[in-house]
C-alpha cells in the first residue's frame, strides 16, 4: 500500500488547477475511479477531493449532479469533522468511475474560470486553516452541502465549498473564513425564505378561513 501511495505522491508545490488538469491528462478512455483519484491526491486528498466534486456544481441551476456528488462530499466532510487524517469512502463509492469527458470538462472549467482562486490564495491567517479550524471548516462544508442538494440552489453553496476547500489546500485562513461566511449567509437566507413562505401560507389560509365562511 505504501508503495502505491509513494508512486502517486502529491507535489505540494503544484497548484490545484494543474492537478485537476493532470487528472484529465492521465485518465484513460474510461476515465478514473474515485479510488485512483484519491490515491493520486495524497496529503491534500480531503480538500482536493471535495473541490473536484464541487467544481461541476458551480454551473448555475444544475440539477442531478449536485444530488449525486453531495453524498460523497458529506461523507468526506463528516470525516474531517471527526478528525480523520485520510479520507475513507465505501468501496462501492470508490469504484465509481469519473469519465474522461467529465474530467476534461472540470479541467477546462478550472483553467478558464478558477484562475483567480489560485492567484489570490496563499498561506495567511493559518490559524483559521489548520488544526481545530479544519474541523470548523468541515462543519461549514456540511452546512453548504445540505443546501447544495436542493433543486436549483447549487451555485452559491458550491462557491462556499470551493472557498473552503481552496483555503484548506493553500492554508489560507481568509478563504476559509469567506467560505464559512458564504455558507452561513446562504443557509440563513434559505431559512428566512422557508419561514416566510410558511408564515405567509399560514396567514393566507387563516384569512381565507375567516372571510370565506
Amino acid at each position: 500500500m505504501s508503495e502505491t501511495r509513494n508512486q502517486y505522491a502529491d507535489d505540494p508545490k503544484q497548484g490545484f488547477i494543474a492537478l485537476v488538469a493532470d487528472l484529465a491528462a492521465i485518465s484513460g478512455p474510461d476515465g478514473l475511479t474515485l479510488l485512483e483519484i484519491r490515491d493520486r491526491l495524497d496529503e491534500r486528498a480531503f480538500g482536493l477531493m471535495i473541490l473536484i466534486l464541487a467544481i461541476p456544481c458551480l454551473v448555475p441551476a444544475l440539477y442531478g449532479v449536485p444530488q449525486i456528488v453531495g453524498i460523497p462530499i458529506l461523507i468526506l466532510a463528516v470525516q474531517m469533522l471527526a478528525g480523520r487524517v485520510e479520507p475513507w469512502l465505501p468501496d462501492a463509492v470508490l469504484q465509481r468511475r469519473v469519465s474522461k469527458a467529465w474530467l476534461e470538462r472540470m479541467a477546462d472549467f478550472a483553467t478558464k474560470r478558477m484562475g483567480w482562486f489560485e492567484r489570490l490564495s496563499r498561506p495567511r491567517l493559518t490559524v483559521f486553516a489548520e488544526g481545530w479550524a479544519e474541523r470548523a471548516a468541515a462543519f461549514f462544508m456540511i452546512l453548504a452541502t445540505l443546501t447544495i442538494v436542493l433543486p436549483m440552489t447549487n451555485t452559491v453553496p458550491s462557491v462556499a465549498l470551493t472557498l473552503l476547500s481552496v483555503g484548506l489546500i493553500q492554508r489560507d485562513g481568509l478563504f476559509v473564513a469567506a467560505g464559512a461566511a458564504v455558507a452561513t449567509g446562504w443557509a440563513m437566507a434559505l431559512a428566512a425564505v422557508g419561514i416566510g413562505f410558511f408564515v405567509g401560507a399560514g396567514w393566507a389560509v387563516s384569512l381565507i378561513t375567516r372571510f370565506g365562511g
